[in-house]
């Protein structure tokens, strides 16, 4: 039995150790906002912060975690900087499909908490291999360069 702190609240999970975080929330916890992309944490779909960094869960074992804070999308409009993130992608209508947008949120919103300027170097560096199939790149940028201006 494994106890996570998960968007604020222990979970007591009895899972293998090796388990994959990514299906703990979704499977076990019920936490769907976290997606499947790739199952290699290349695509970014199921970036999730972990101790306020961005991790990708498709590959974290979740018996590594000990007790360092997990949070998901269902909660990262709790932090200041998720808040203006999802609401600078509201504001431009970022999503088409929606599919990686969960991870996408989840990069920058990281991005935005250790950089509150970021730079275009920065938001390269910091949203490279987060994969949108759709293309909504320009989007993107835009909604985070948005995101760090939100008063």
């Amino acid at each position: 039995m494994l106890t996570l702190n998960v968007n604020g609240a222990a979970h007591d999970v009895d899972v293998p150790p090796d388990m994959p975080l990514l299906w703990v929330l979704r499977d076990v916890i019920g936490l769907t906002g976290t997606k499947f992309g790739c199952g290699i944490a290349q695509c970014g779909a199921c970036t999730v912060h972990v101790d306020g960094q961005p991790l990708r869960s498709c590959q974290l074992p979740v018996g590594t975690l000990g007790t360092r804070a997990v949070t998901t999308i269902e909660a990262i409009g709790e932090t200041p900087a998720g808040a203006k993130t999802q609401r600078a992608w509201l504001d431009l209508e970022v999503v088409q499909c929606g599919y990686c947008q969960s991870g996408q949120i989840m990069a920058a919103a990281a991005l935005l908490a250790a950089t509150p300027s970021p730079n275009d170097a920065d938001i390269d560096a910091a949203m490279a291999g987060n994969i949108c199939r759709c293309g909504t790149y320009v989007r993107i940028r835009e909604a985070i360069k948005k995101a760090a201006t939100a008063a």
